[in-house]
């Protein structure tokens, strides 16, 4: 069954072609289009940008999406984004810095979620090679894991449209280029920020499916050896989209496992993103660890997590370069039929109060 925002669009798309909104030439409003179809407004502004897309209608700031007539209808070509999850507490910047960057070449942009699941992603892809498309910008699914639906990427390379990736890419996919964080180099500033601060016994926490988890715990263990410090392979604690998924809806169990079997005689650890950090101090503090007296805690993205109580988290930054906007960039230029070179973006240290 197609995602829920295609369904709405197909069904929108149905009743303006048998000119249910003749009377009018408008759409209903986001808000009754929600309350219609019980679904988030995210969903309908995602269903509403296909229909912007196809050419059936027009979206005016402040006077909501206007049915084109016919004779103006059009079928306009567009970039898709693809990403794992919309909602995302770092996506809506980057969405932000893509959609500006592209605005201003007159591209429309229709946005799809797979929540970083294989078989989502492609029914996303197999929807879009039926659309008429400029180009394609991709957050990777489960980019450490073999994927199945590198023979749809490849329809799209032999269709000739440009495809650009964010923060992990396939490694069986020829020429791509990927605009993504020094995933490596943050994960050895962040730990030898912890040993210049004296930690020597320092655990971790990683996500195994993404390759930006692989590259940051690669960093990680660079950073150790390099110091003369033992390689902690007891002190790691892995995690899955799927047991994110679990952690997300409160569940202790696994961090509470991690305090209890893993971290021994740590004295700071080093988490995959400022979500984990946070949720990491809220189980310490209410064992009664102490952040930062007996434990320190750093992490990546300076996201508003970081800055949430108990314990405001020191992280690493995005700093001045923004990552959309270079991704953007780059595919505007593969749109345009010039060569484009993957980029790779250092990260800035911010430190507060976890260390």
């Amino acid at each position: 069954m197609p995602p829920k925002y295609m369904q709405i669009a197909n069904q929108l798309s149905a009743e303006i072609h048998d000119g249910v909104y003749r009377r009018s030439q408008m759409l209903p409003t986001e808000r009754e289009i929600m309350e219609r179809f019980s679904v988030s407004r995210q969903t309908v502004r995602q269903a509403l940008s296909i229909l912007v897309t196809d050419g059936l209608i027009e979206k005016r700031q402040g006077s909501g999406s206007h049915i084109l007539e016919p004779q103006t209808t059009r079928q306009n070509k567009g970039v898709a984004i693809v990403t794992t999850y919309i909602n995302d507490y770092i996506f809506p910047t980057i969405l932000r810095d893509v959609e500006s960057v592209l605005s201003r070449k007159n591209y429309a942009t229709m946005i799809f979620s797979t929540e970083n699941k294989v078989g989502a992603e492609r029914e996303v892809l197999t929807d879009l090679l039926q659309r008429p498309l400029d180009g394609l910008l991709v957050e990777g699914t489960k980019t450490a894991l073999p994927n199945p639906n590198l023979d749809l990427y490849r329809r799209f390379q032999d269709q000739g449209i440009p495809i650009v990736f964010i923060h992990g890419c396939y490694s069986g996919l020829p020429n791509q280029v990927l605009v993504a964080d020094d995933n490596f180099g943050g994960g050895y500033q962040l730990t030898t920020y912890l040993i210049e601060k004296g930690h020597t016994h320092i655990g971790s926490i990683f996500k195994s499916d993404d390759i930006q988890g692989q590259q940051r715990y690669a960093g990680f263990l660079a950073a150790l050896r390099d110091s003369g410090l033992p390689i902690p392979d007891d002190r790691t604690l892995w995690y899955s989209t799927e047991l994110r998924d679990l952690m997300l809806l409160g569940d202790d169990a696994i961090l509470n496992f991690y305090i209890d079997c893993l971290l021994k005689d740590c004295t700071a650890v080093v988490c995959y993103n400022d979500e984990i950090a946070y949720r990491l101090i809220g189980v310490l503090t209410r064992r009664g660890i102490r952040v930062p007296q007996d434990m320190a805690v750093v992490s990546f993205d300076n996201s508003s997590f970081s800055e949430m109580p108990p314990v405001r988290i020191t992280s690493l930054a995005h700093g001045s370069k923004q990552l959309g906007r270079a991704a953007a960039e780059r595919l505007i230029d593969l749109m345009d039929g010039k060569n484009a070179e993957s980029e790779v973006i250092p990260w800035v240290l911010v430190e507060k109060d976890s260390c």
